[in-house]
């Protein structure tokens, strides 16, 4: 069985920690887990945490850090030393370190060596300080597995949620939302619905942007002249899409299983309900790559760093979540199996 892989994320974040907590905590899927990262960060933050880890040497090059009935196997791709970091101020070899453990995770997963990643965060700052320069994970990722438009969910239990705009400023968003944009993030949602979550029919909501859908163009035609007639296209093409919906209401029937997924125009439209019901477990996933990846739905959390209070909540949920998609993604590819 393929393993999944888990980026470190930054060293001088919550990442290493988070890793370290889930692995010991159980209650994880049977397939193999692999960790991309830094041996000496992860040893010291295995110290910190009184774990009392044990270090190994794999015969495939690979490192087992064992903590009394847990292994953790470990791809070493940076070489940091963890006396010279300061929580919550990585530097560019950190920032380097962050970008390497993604590549080499997606080298792994094109190759068809990895089920699936799952990515711990990292710090936008330092990869571009590395010469990296990509707003984030989901970019880089987009660029290296040549992908067209990728989309972003955020999912958890109740409620699955896809962006048509993701972190574009309130006023630009009427000018950043197109009839082809709008379009394919219903198409990919609705290929991903099918092929990764195993959805045969998906059921996918679509919000309007204004209040009350427009009312009929009086607070605002984008309804009309945008998300109607992509609605209409997707329909045609057999994809099971209603709307455009009011979002002060729609999100009361998607939370009790009327849909499958809800496509928002901007991010804190999707956003705030999906944080209100998911705030500790939300899992954050790109849809459109020829891989499955996975993510916390959280940042570095600098200010927890070190205390043992942060959630692993997110993660055990986005490891779970990556799992069942890798599971769904072969049976998509190879039905026979």
């Amino acid at each position: 069985m393929q393993p999944l892989v888990i980026t470190m994320g930054d060293p001088t974040g919550i990442g290493p920690e988070l890793i370290l907590r889930t692995l010991t905590a159980g209650r994880l899927p049977e397939r193999p887990l692999l960790i991309a990262g830094d041996t000496q960060v992860l040893l010291e933050t295995a110290t910190q945490l009184r774990l009392e880890p044990q270090l190994e040497e794999a015969d495939n090059g690979r490192k087992i850090l064992r903590f009394a009935a847990t292994a953790l196997q470990l791809q070493p791709v940076s070489q940091l030393n963890p006396k010279e970091l300061k929580p919550g101020a990585p530097d560019a070899a950190c920032g380097r370190g962050m970008i390497d453990y993604i590549e080499w995770a997606t080298a792994e997963c094109l190759a068809g060596r990895a089920a699936a990643m799952v990515t711990c965060p990292i710090n936008k700052a330092a990869i571009n300080a590395a010469g990296c320069h990509f707003p984030g994970n989901t970019e880089l990722l987009e660029e290296r597995c040549r992908a067209g438009r990728v989309v972003m969910m955020l999912a958890g239990r109740r409620l699955r949620v896809t962006l048509v705009t993701t972190h574009t400023a309130l006023s630009a968003v009427p000018g950043r939302l197109s009839y082809t944009e709008i379009l394919s993030t219903i198409q990919i949602t609705d290929q991903s619905l099918r092929r990764q979550f195993g959805l045969p029919n998906p059921r996918i909501a679509v919000l309007a942007l204004n209040p009350h859908a427009g009312e009929q163009g009086l607070f605002g035609d984008e309804e009309q002249r945008l998300i109607q007639p992509a609605i209409t296209q997707a329909q045609r093409d057999g994809i099971t899409a209603s709307g455009p919906h009011s979002a002060d209401t729609l999100f009361y029937f998607a939370a009790r299983g009327d849909y499958d997924a809800v496509v928002c125009m901007y991010h804190d439209q999707g956003l705030i309900p999906l944080k209100l019901l998911h705030f500790n477990d939300a899992v954050n996933i790109t849809l459109g790559l020829p891989i499955v990846r996975t993510s916390v739905d959280h940042g570095t959390a600098y200010d927890l760093v070190g205390t043992g209070r942060a959630s692993i909540a997110s993660l055990q949920a986005a490891i779970r979540m990556a799992d069942q998609m890798a599971d769904n993604f072969r049976k998509a590819k190879c039905p026979n199996d």
